[in-house]
C-alpha cells in the first residue's frame, strides 16, 4: 500500500503553543501505540504568523488514516488538543499522483 500524506494547518495562541506541540507529540504516540500507523511528522510553524502551525504527517496506508479517524476522540490528547486550538485553516490527505 502506498503511504498517505497529510497536511493539517490550524490556529495556535502563542500562550497555547508549547503545550500543543507536546499534545502532538503525546498523540502520534497514542496513534501508534499498537502499530505503526504514521511513519514520519514534521509540526511546522508559518514563517510570517508564528500562530499558525501545520501538521505534516506521512502515514503507512489510507487504511491506518481510516483506522485512526474512527479512534480520534478516544485518544487523550486528542481532547486535550481540540480545546487549545482554534480556527483550523485545512485539513487534507494526499497520496501520490504518479
Amino acid at each position: 500500500m502506498k503511504p498517505c500524506i497529510e497536511f493539517a494547518v490550524f490556529d495556535v495562541a502563542k500562550e497555547n503553543l508549547a503545550q500543543v506541540l507536546s499534545l502532538s507529540e503525546s498523540l502520534f504516540n497514542e496513534i501508534n501505540a499498537e502499530q505503526e500507523n504514521i511513519i514520519a511528522h514534521e509540526i511546522l510553524v508559518k514563517i510570517d504568523n508564528s500562530e499558525e502551525i501545520c501538521w505534516h504527517l506521512t502515514w503507512a496506508s489510507i487504511d491506518a488514516v481510516k483506522a485512526s479517524s474512527e479512534k480520534w476522540y478516544s485518544y487523550p490528547s486528542a481532547k486535550a488538543i481540540e480545546a487549545l486550538v482554534g480556527k483550523k485553516h485545512y485539513y487534507g490527505h494526499f497520496v501520490s499522483a504518479i
